[in-house]
């Protein structure tokens, strides 16, 4: 049935006005780069290497959207502990170690929610498997050891630092025999029907275990691996505590009260809490990161170009690429489509939903944290950065399209690039002011996003 005359000229007024606005911001930006090529260049870079942390972030954010159907708040969590994870294991490199801190409460609790997770984790993926061949005793029995142990290894790299790499050197031997005995099985499984050439790969197998140990030594005896190490364990804890918050708490609030306003409301609180415990253990000043590597910059057609945020692009293109093939080409990415459409029917075709989402949560808040600490070492770290950076995720989200994965690389370059061309004749202070604007201009007049989802 056709929509009455009114609601059509009124779409109609807010499409034309949209497109004089999009005309005359380009008219604008026109004009300034005519005016100053080098300083449109500038800016270009400037916003490409900020628009790369919000593509991150929008890209996490829209993978639990688009799955749970619901805007969770505390998902800056996960930024904030990016980067303060950075800063806390590597304090005693930035600015000469005068903003130490190691608690011990803290290793503690993080220690505990790893071996919670890792518990849940043996339980949901595990234990339907080897029931048939294990009693129950038996398997909880093992499954406890082995989050106690994960727990404990925690506590323990968390409370030395300093060792990261030799305290870590056992787990990248272990993963990479697991890589290379994984690789060797399916180049073994496509070689089958040549019979001739199967037993080689075979013979092959304790080539893994060698290449394993030989990364471990390489690892333990290579101290500037320290920093890029905390890069890898702030993810993962990050990882691990959006996992635990939505097994420990989301999925309660779900199941009793079919809400998505009391998830909201408790996804605050969270974030608020969270903020509080970082202000108390690292203070309220903005912190410093040890210096990454790309630092110094380069001097490119009249604007100066960080190796770093190069890295920070190139990051948000793998991270989209990893997503992408993921979501479109496993049987992982199936289900979670399949939860995101209909989760009542996916429980009813066999979907285990609560380990697809709980894996959802995990890799939405690796891609938070990540974005977090990249953004603290182009700047600093502080106790708001996480409402801040959650709040320019969502901003990119709704740019690009709400649930959209191109929306949100589309979202977080275009907020990146129009936050600092806006600037441009204004104080570096305004940039959010711009963000703002562009969320209030595209609720206006254009609600679906550039990139709208299908």
């Amino acid at each position: 049935m056709p929509l009455p005359d009114q609601f059509t000229s009124r779409g109609d007024r807010q499409r034309t006005m949209g497109i004089m606005l999009a005309a005359l911001l380009a008219a604008y930006v026109f004009w300034k780069v005519l005016q100053s090529p080098d300083q449109a260049l500038q800016f270009t870079y400037n916003g490409l290497s900020v628009g790369a942390v919000y593509a991150l972030l929008a890209m996490g954010f829209t993978v639990v959207y688009s799955t749970v159907w619901f805007f969770d708040l505390s998902y800056g969590v996960a930024a904030a502990m990016g980067a303060y994870g950075v800063f806390y294991l590597r304090s005693q490199e930035a600015v000469g170690g005068q903003y130490e801190v190691n608690n011990p409460v803290v290793n503690v609790v993080l220690g505990a929610v790893v071996a919670g997770v890792v518990a849940w984790s043996l339980h949901a993926w595990l234990y339907g498997r080897l029931r048939g061949r294990f009693g129950r005793p038996t398997l909880l029995l093992a499954g406890g050891v082995l989050a106690a142990g994960a727990g404990l290894y925690t506590v323990l790299v968390l409370a030395f630092p300093g060792e990261i790499h030799v305290l870590l050197s056992p787990v990248v031997c272990a993963v990479t025999a697991l890589l290379a005995a994984w690789a060797l099985r399916r180049l073994q499984r496509a070689l089958r029907p040549r019979a001739r050439l199967a037993p080689f790969v075979a013979a092959a197998a304790p080539v893994c275990g060698v290449a394993g140990l030989l990364c471990a030594l390489l690892l333990a005896g290579a101290e500037g691996s320290r920093l890029y190490l905390s890069w890898v364990v702030s993810c993962l804890m990050a990882g691990a505590v959006g996992l635990a918050l939505y097994r420990g708490l989301y999925i309660y609030m779900r199941e009793r009260a079919h809400s998505h306003l009391v998830m909201l409301v408790a996804s605050l609180g969270v974030l608020l809490a969270a903020t509080a415990a970082i202000t108390l253990v690292f203070e309220s000043a903005p912190r410093p990161l040890p210096e990454a590597f790309g630092s110094e910059p380069w001097s490119i057609g009249g604007a100066n170009i960080k190796g770093f945020n190069v890295f920070a692009v190139g990051v948000a293109a793998a991270g989209f690429v990893f997503l992408r093939l993921l979501l479109g080409a496993t049987a992982f990415g199936k289900a979670a489509r399949a939860v995101s459409d209909d989760e009542e029917v996916a429980k009813v075709v066999g979907i285990n939903t609560t380990v697809v989402i709980a894996a959802i949560f995990f890799i939405g808040a690796v891609f938070a944290a990540l974005a977090g600490l990249l953004s603290g070492h182009d700047t600093a770290v502080q106790p708001r950065m996480g409402l801040l950076l959650l709040v320019k995720g969502w901003i990119a989200s709704v740019v690009g399209g709400m649930g959209s994965l191109y929306g949100a690389v589309v979202g977080g370059f275009a907020l990146g690039l129009v936050e600092q061309f806006g600037i441009w004749d204004l104080a570096g202070e305004w940039r959010d002011l711009v963000s703002f604007v562009v969320l209030i201009v595209f609720l206006s007049f254009w609600p679906t996003g550039l990139v709208p989802r299908r």
